[in-house]
C-alpha cells in the first residue's frame, strides 16, 4: 500500500527502465495488466495500481470522479518519486489518463489511450444504465461476469476458453469489487467529458481502438485522436475492448515501439 496524498492505493511495480504507469478501467484491479507487467518489465519500470474501490484499495465516502482519480494517479507518481511517466490508460482508465495529462501535465511523458472516448455518446450511456441494474439484479456473481464479458471480449475469446478462464480467476480473486463500488465507478466514467479540452494536451499520444469494440468503437477513438494535437490513431483489426489481454504480444510490441520513439524524440512519437 502506498500513501498517495492521504489515499491508500495498492500498487504493484516491476522492472527497471523508463517509468510506465498503467491505469485500469471499470472494476479492474492491477492484475488486469499481468501480460504487461510480465512482458514489458525487462525494458521499463512498470507501475500498476488499484483505483479507489477496486481490489485492495478501499472505497471512500462520497461520489467518485474522474478528475479525482486522476489526482490520485498523480499523487501516486509523486509518492513514488517518479518525475514523469509514460501513462497508459484503458477504457475508464483512459479517461483518467486524459484528465491526468490535463491536470498534471508535468508528470506525463506520453499517453497511450486504449478503448477511449472524449465524451460518452447516447449508446454508451444506455450501456452504462444497463450495467448498473445488471450488477444489482444478476442472479449471482458468475452470471454478472458472463453477461458483462459479452461486451468486452471477442467471440474468439469466448470460443477458445479465455473468457471461461477469466470468469474463474475473477471468482477466485480474494478482493472482489462490491456492487456499490462498481456502480459508483461506473457513474464517474459515464460523466466523463474532456472533448472541449483535449486540444490542451501537449504530449505525444497514441490512441488505439479495437475494430469490433462495442463499448468504445473506433469512431469515438478517432474523435479523441483528432482533438489532441499530433496524436496518432490506429485500429487493431478484429479486436474488441481489451486487446491488451487478448493479444498482449501485439499490444506490447506497439506500445514499446511508441515509447521508444518518444524517448528517442524521433518519428512516430506523436
Amino acid at each position: 500500500m502506498i500513501d498517495a496524498d492521504g489515499v491508500l492505493l495498492w500498487v504493484e511495480r516491476r522492472g527497471q527502465g523508463p517509468d510506465v504507469l498503467l491505469v485500469s478501467g471499470l472494476g479492474d484491479p492491477a492484475e488486469v495488466w499481468r501480460s504487461q507487467l510480465d512482458g514489458l518489465a525487462d525494458r521499463y519500470r512498470i507501475t500498476a495500481f488499484d483505483n479507489r474501490g477496486v481490489g485492495r484499495t478501499p472505497l471512500p465516502e462520497g461520489p467518485l470522479s474522474v478528475p479525482g482519480m486522476a489526482d490520485d494517479a498523480a499523487a501516486l507518481l509523486r509518492a513514488l518519486d517518479v518525475p514523469a511517466a509514460h501513462v497508459t490508460g484503458f477504457s475508464g482508465g483512459s479517461f483518467i489518463a486524459q484528465e491526468m495529462a490535463l491536470r498534471h501535465p508535468g508528470l506525463v511523458r506520453s499517453l497511450v489511450l486504449m478503448s477511449t472516448m472524449a465524451r460518452p455518446d447516447p449508446y454508451f450511456r444506455a450501456v452504462a444504465r444497463f450495467w448498473r441494474w445488471m450488477a444489482e439484479r444478476a442472479p449471482g456473481e458468475r452470471a454478472m461476469l458472463e453477461a458483462f464479458y459479452l461486451w468486452v471480449y471477442t467471440p474468439r475469446a469466448h470460443a477458445d476458453g479465455m473468457v471461461d478462464r477469466l470468469v474463474e480467476e475473477t471468482l477466485a480473486f480474494a478482493h472482489p469489487q462490491s456492487v456499490e463500488a462498481f456502480q459508483r465507478q461506473l457513474a464517474a466514467f459515464a460523466g466523463h467529458d474532456t472533448l472541449d479540452r483535449l486540444d490542451r494536451i501537449g504530449v505525444p499520444t497514441l490512441v488505439l481502438s479495437g475494430e469490433v469494440d462495442l463499448v468504445a468503437p473506433p469512431r469515438l477513438g478517432r474523435v479523441v485522436a483528432d482533438s489532441i494535437p499530433g496524436a496518432a490513431f490506429e485500429v487493431l483489426p478484429g479486436e474488441a475492448h481489451q486487446p491488451f489481454q487478448e493479444v498482449p504480444d501485439v499490444f506490447n510490441s506497439r506500445v514499446d515501439a511508441f515509447w521508444r520513439a518518444v524517448d528517442a524524440g524521433g518519428p512516430g512519437s506523436g
